[in-house]
C-alpha cells in the first residue's frame, strides 16, 4: 500500500529530476532496451505499426507525409497541456477520426499483409489503441463487461496504472513507434500493468500442447477427409474453481463420439481464459485433456485454440488455425456443440452479430446436419488482425 501513498511524491520527483543526474557518457552510448513481453504483445496486437517501428526508414517516410508532422505536433501539444494529470494524458492520447485518417493514409503500401490493405489495417490498429485507452485507462464499459476490461478496481490503483503507463511510454523501448507517437506504448503498458497480456499467453501456438498435431498435420492429405476439422466451441463456466463447465463436458462427449466415425481429419477445441473473469483455467486446454484422458482420443488429433472469448471468435480463430496448419480453406469443417448454441450459430442473428462485432463473416454457415452439428466453410477474411479486441485480436 505504501507505493500508493507515495505516488504523488514520486511523480513530482520524476518530473523534477535534473538532467545532470543522468550519467553523460552512459547516456551517449546506451541504446533502447528491448522488452520481450511488450515486444511480443506489440507484434500480436499491432503488426503493422510494429513493423514500422522496427524500420527507421519506414518511420521517417510516415513522418514526412503531408499533414503528419502538423497532426503529431497538435497531439503532443494536447498532452503537454495536461501537465502531470495522467487521466488527462490518457484522454489526450485518444486518436480523433481526422487524426486516424491522416496517419492511416500515410502508411506505406505493401507493408501489411491484410487483405484490405495497409490503410485499413492501420485504422484497425489505431482504433485498437483507442479501445485500450478508454477501457483500461478511462473506465469505459467494454462490450462484454462480465469478462472483458480491467474489472472493478480501486481508484488509486487506476491512477497508479495510468501513471506507470505514462512513465513506461516515455521510457525508450527498442523497435517501438515512440518516435512517432507514444500512444501505442501507453496502450501496451496499460495492458501489462493490468495483467491482461492474454493475447500472447500461449504463443507460439505451433509448440507445446499442439506440437504433436502440428507434426501430423504436415503429412495429412486433406482431400481424404469429409471434413478438414471438427470445431468444438466453448461454453465457459461461471464459478472460479470449475475447470470445465457442464456444457463443456457435454461438448467433449459429442466431439469424441463424432470423431470416432473416422471422417474428420482433426479436432480444434476452441475457448480461452474468459469465464469467469480472471479464471486460471483455459477452456480449450481443459477440453483437450478430457478428450485424451476420458475418451482416449490421440493427442496428435487435437489442437487447442486457447484465445477465443466468444462464439464469433471461436470460428474466426479456428479458421486462422486451419491456415496455420496448411489446411485448405475451401473445404467444409463441422461445428459440434449443444443444440441451443448450434441453433444460434445457424441463425440470421448470428450472421448479424459477426458483422457487428468482427465487421465480416468468419465463414459461410452451411446446413445443420443434426441438432448438434453445423457445417462451416472458413473465410480468409478471418486472417485480419483486429486489436479492437485487445485480449484476443
Amino acid at each position: 500500500m505504501k507505493y500508493r501513498l507515495a505516488l504523488a511524491a514520486a511523480t513530482v520527483g520524476f518530473a523534477s529530476m535534473p538532467a545532470s543526474a543522468e550519467p553523460v557518457v552512459a547516456q551517449a552510448m546506451a541504446k533502447p532496451v528491448g522488452d520481450r513481453v511488450i515486444a511480443a504483445l506489440s507484434r500480436r496486437l499491432f503488426p503493422l505499426f510494429d513493423t514500422i517501428g522496427g524500420d527507421p526508414a519506414a518511420l521517417d517516410r510516415v513522418k514526412a507525409k503531408p499533414g503528419v508532422a502538423t497532426m503529431l505536433a497538435a497531439r503532443a501539444g494536447r498532452r503537454t497541456a495536461c501537465a502531470e494529470d495522467v487521466t488527462c494524458i490518457a484522454q489526450a492520447l485518444v486518436w480523433t477520426p481526422s487524426e486516424t485518417s491522416i496517419l492511416a493514409e500515410a502508411t506505406p503500401q505493401g507493408i501489411s499483409t491484410a487483405d484490405d490493405g495497409a490503410a485499413a489495417q492501420a485504422r484497425r490498429e489505431i482504433e485498437g489503441i483507442n479501445v485500450i485507452l478508454r477501457t483500461f485507462g478511462l473506465s469505459q464499459v467494454p462490450r462484454y463487461p462480465q469478462i472483458d476490461g480491467p474489472g472493478p478496481i480501486d481508484p488509486l490503483e487506476t491512477r497508479a496504472r495510468l501513471q506507470a503507463a505514462d512513465w513506461l511510454s516515455r521510457t525508450p523501448r527498442a523497435q517501438s513507434v515512440q518516435a512517432l507517437d507514444p500512444s501505442m506504448d501507453f496502450a501496451l503498458a496499460l495492458l501489462d500493468v493490468s495483467d491482461r497480456t492474454d493475447a500472447i499467453g500461449f504463443d507460439p501456438l505451433s509448440g507445446g500442447l499442439n506440437a504433436a498435431a502440428m507434426k501430423r498435420a504436415r503429412s495429412l492429405d486433406w482431400k481424404r477427409w469429409r471434413y478438414s476439422a471438427m470445431i468444438v466451441t466453448g461454453v465457459g463456466p461461471e464459478t472460479p474453481d470449475t475447470a470445465l463447465s457442464p456444457f463443456g463436458k457435454y461438448h467433449v462427449r459429442l466431439a469424441a463420439d463424432r470423431f470416432a466415425r473416422g471422417d474428420i481429419a482433426l479436432i480444434i477445441v476452441t475457448g480461452g481464459r474468459a469465464h469467469p473473469r480472471a479464471t486460471r483455467f483455459t477452456e480449450a486446454e481443459q477440453m483437450r485433456a478430457a478428450l485424451i484422458e476420458r475418451y482416449g482420443v490421440p493427442a496428435d488429433a487435437i489442437v487447442i485454440e486457447p484465445y477465443a472469448r466468444h462464439t464469433t471468435t471461436n470460428l474466426r480463430n479456428a479458421t486462422r488455425f486451419l491456415a496455420t496448419l496448411g489446411a485448405p480453406l475451401d473445404r467444409d469443417t463441422l461445428i459440434v456443440c449443444n443444440p441451443g448454441q448450434s441453433e444460434a450459430i445457424a441463425s440470421a442473428a448470428f450472421v448479424q452479430r459477426n458483422l457487428t462485432e468482427l465487421g465480416y463473416a468468419p465463414g459461410q454457415i452451411g446446413r445443420r446436419v443434426s441438432p448438434t452439428e453445423v457445417e462451416f466453410r472458413p473465410s480468409p477474411l478471418s486472417l485480419r488482425v483486429d486489436p479492437r479486441d485487445p485480449l484476443d485480436p
